[in-house]
């Protein structure tokens, strides 16, 4: 990603995260750096695109009515709330070393991109809160009990052999892999790496890795292969794109994740909202809903709904 659009879409993220109403698309491209000086056209498609990539990465965009009294004027927002992490717990040294990377990214990549489009928000009229970009700074969050030992055989180049629970499997198998490394992808961490049991490269999510992870033989057991860009793996090995979306009512402060993933949410009643999610899989997706419980419930499609009822069923059976 080159550096002029990293600028952009950061602008974008603090645009819609510091003010406190919608933000009309029109306004978007008067306050974002980059949008000026593009014709109709081009700043739709860009837009469409930017917004695509943040929701990739995220960060959950929803879309609402400026005036109650006037549906059609539509804009956008990113919810505080919803945006930004728990808080994480670190040792003493851990915390310096973020505590200094914060400061150092906040005031080299922010300093400007606040100015720009923060002042001009002001200028505009709208209502901000500079409060909330501290919701951007760079925070670390990993609840998978399995990120502990294989960021250590990363570091360490030891193999590794755990259990995995492949998507729609009702017994896990035993895996064998030389860790190459952890990434976060689509709001989940993935361990990358060779399978010795299948002789290929593989990724695996972490929160599907059940049990102790293992390590097989001694530090130094393998080498990562040079010119390896983890990233690239993990865009072709992971899920495909979404192609279908999903209505799903979440209980206020609930479904975190299905909430960074939708593309739109929306007031229900008193104490849900209704998220539209994307999703490629119905089983995956069903899968997750599920797990939920009583804080998500589906609304449609139905091959969504069917799928969190079976696993319901299935659950209450045993």
């Amino acid at each position: 990603m080159s550096a002029r659009k990293s600028e952009r879409l950061l602008n974008v993220v603090i645009c819609l995260l510091v003010a406190r109403t919608y933000v009309t698309k029109e306004r978007i491209r008067e306050v974002v750096e980059g949008y000026a000086g593009q014709t109709d056209d081009a700043f739709e498609k860009m837009f469409e695109r930017d917004k695509d990539e943040l929701r990739d990465l995220g960060i959950p965009i929803e879309m609402g009515t400026i005036d109650k009294f006037f549906s059609d004027e539509v804009g956008y927002r990113i919810r505080r709330d919803v945006f930004e992490l728990p808080e994480v717990h670190l040792e003493p040294d851990e915390a310096a070393v973020l505590g200094v990377a914060a400061r150092v990214w906040q005031h080299a990549s922010l300093a400007e991109a606040t100015t720009s489009a923060v002042l001009k928000l002001k200028a505009a009229g709208i209502q901000t809160d500079q409060s909330a970009l501290s919701a951007i700074e760079p925070h670390v969050g990993a609840s998978e009990p399995a990120f502990d030992p294989l960021w250590s055989a990363v570091v360490s180049r030891t193999v590794v052999r755990f259990q995995h629970l492949r998507s729609g499997a009702s017994e896990p198998t035993t895996r064998t892999l030389e860790p190459w490394g952890i990434v976060s992808w689509h709001g989940r961490w993935y361990v990358v790496g060779r399978d010795r049991d299948r002789q290929a490269t593989r990724m695996f999510r972490l929160s599907r890795i059940g049990g102790d992870v293992k390590t097989v033989g001694e530090p130094g057991a393998f080498t990562v292969p040079e010119g390896t860009d983890l990233r690239s793996l993990v865009s072709e090995l992971g899920p495909p794109r979404p192609t279908s979306e999903a209505k799903v009512r979440a209980r206020t402060g609930s479904c975190v994740s299905l909430r960074r993933r939708a593309n739109a949410i929306e007031p229900y009643e008193e104490g849900w909202d209704l998220l539209h999610v994307p999703y490629a899989d119905s089983g995956v997706l069903a899968e997750e809903i599920a797990s939920y419980g009583p804080d998500a419930v589906v609304e449609g499609p139905g091959d969504v709904l069917d799928g969190v009822l079976w696993r319901l069923r299935t659950v209450a059976g045993a």
